[in-house]
C-alpha cells in the first residue's frame, strides 16, 4: 500500500516536455522548479500522481548489468536524496536521459513531472520518495459557463487526472539493493512501451514475497498444463482438478512450503519426483531463484487468479466449469456418432 498523507507532503516539481527524438521533436525543460502555493492544484496533482499507485503491491529495483552505480536513474536519484538542492539539475538530468531512449517512432512525447515527497508511506514504512510521472495522451473538455446571463459551451484541451500514463516512485529505502521501486505503465503490453521499463529506467523484479508467488503460480501451471502431460496418460479435466487444488493451496495458506505443496497438491510419489526436477530445471532455464519456503502474496495471487482457468472448453458448442468434485464428471466415447462426451453428476439445477 502507498498513501501520501497530504499537499504538504509534495516538496518540490519540475515539469519538462519531452518530445520523440527519432521525429526531431524537442526537449524543452524548463527554467525553475514550479512553485507549490496553490492548495487545491496540490490536491488534483497529488491524486493524479499517487492513486495510480496505492493497490500496487508489486516492486522493482533498478540495475545495470555491469555495476549498479551505473545506472543514471538511479545515480540521479540517488544525488536527489542525498540533497535536495539538487532537485532540479537532477530533474533535468532525467529529462535528457528519457529524451535519449524516446527513440521507437511511436512513442508518444508529452509532459514530465519530476517530484519530491517529503514522507510517502509504503507497506507501513514512512520514507521520502521521488516521483517520475509522464503524461502523452490528452483529453477535450467541454467547458460551460454564464456570459451576459446566457450560458455558453466551448472546449479545452487537457490532461485526465484519473489516467496516469506513466509513473514511477522511488522510495528512499534499500538503496544498496537499487531502491524500492514502484511502476505504472499504462500501455506496457506494447511494444514501444519497453522503453520506460527497461530502456529508461532499467528496473527488475524485487525479490519479495509476491514475485516469488507470481513465479511460482506460473511455474504450477506450466508444470500441470505442459509438464504432467507429456510424462503421463492425463486427461484435460484431471489438469483442471489440478489448478483447482493449486489455486486452493495458495488462496487458504499464508506460507508456501514444497514438500507440503507437492504431498497436498500432487500426492503420487512420481508426480512429486517430477516436480521437483521441473522446478530445479525451470530456475536454471530462467534464472529464477525459487526457495523451498516463502510468505505467499494475497496480492500476487489475486491478480495470477486467471492462470487457474477452471474451463473445459468443447468444440465451438460447450464450457464446462469445474468448481468441485472431479468425481461427478465422467469421459466417455459414443461409438454411434464417432463422438466424445461428459456425463455430469448433480442433485440440484438453478
Amino acid at each position: 500500500m502507498i498513501h501520501v498523507s497530504a499537499f504538504q507532503d509534495l516538496a518540490h516539481l519540475a515539469i519538462h516536455k519531452v518530445g520523440n527524438s527519432s521525429q526531431d521533436e524537442p526537449l524543452i525543460c524548463s527554467q525553475a522548479p514550479l512553485p507549490l502555493q496553490d492548495e487545491t492544484i496540490g490536491q488534483l496533482l497529488l491524486n493524479y500522481f499517487i492513486q495510480p499507485f496505492t493497490n500496487s503491491a508489486e516492486y522493482f529495483r533498478f540495475f545495470h548489468e555491469a555495476d549498479l552505480q551505473l545506472n543514471e536513474v538511479f545515480q540521479y536519484c540517488k544525488r536527489i536524496f542525498a540533497d535536495q538542492e539538487s532537485f532540479y539539475e537532477q530533474s533535468v538530468n532525467i529529462a535528457k536521459h528519457l529524451y535519449k531512449h524516446s527513440t521507437h517512432p511511436k512513442i508518444k512525447g508529452g509532459e514530465l513531472y519530476i517530484t519530491y515527497f517529503n514522507k510517502c508511506l509504503t507497506d507501513g514504512e514512512e520514507v521520502p520518495a521521488i516521483g517520475i510521472f509522464k503524461s502523452e495522451n490528452r483529453d477535450t473538455y467541454l467547458k460551460v459557463f454564464l456570459s451576459n446571463d446566457n450560458y455558453q459551451v466551448n472546449y479545452e484541451d487537457g490532461i485526465n487526472i484519473n489516467k496516469l500514463d506513466k509513473g514511477c516512485l522511488v522510495f528512499n529505502t534499500e538503496e544498496g539493493e537499487g531502491y524500492k521501486v514502484s511502476i505504472i505503465d499504462s500501455i506496457s503490453k506494447q511494444n514501444e512501451a519497453v522503453y520506460w521499463k527497461d530502456s529508461f529506467l532499467q528496473v527488475q523484479r524485487r525479490e519479495d514475497s509476491y514475485h516469488q508467488t507470481e513465479t511460482m503460480v506460473n511455474m504450477c501451471k506450466l508444470f500441470i498444463q505442459d509438464k504432467l502431460p507429456a510424462e503421463y496418460e492425463m486427461s484435460r479435466v484431471d489438469q483442471v482438478d489440478l489448478l483447482n487444488k493449486s489455486a486452493a493451496y495458495f488462496k487458504e495458506k499464508e506460507q508456501f512450503q514444497v514438500d507440503d505443496f507437492a504431498q497436498e497438491v500432487l500426492g503420487h510419489p512420481d508426480a512429486i519426483a517430477s516436480f521437483k526436477e521441473y522446478r530445479d530445471h525451470f530456475k536454471q532455464e530462467f534464472r529464477q531463484e525459487i526457495p523451498d519456503e516463502f510468505d505467499i502474496s494475497a496480492p500476487a495471487v489475486k491478480k495470477q487468479q486467471k492462470v487457474f482457468k477452471s474451463v473445459l472448453k468443447l468444440d465451438r458448442n460447450f464450457h464446462i466449469y469445474i468448481h468441485g468434485d472431479r468425481e461427478l464428471i465422467e469421459r466417455g466415447y459414443d461409438e454411434a456418432t464417432n463422438m466424445h462426451y461428459y456425463k455430469l453428476m448433480f442433485e440440484n439445477e438453478s
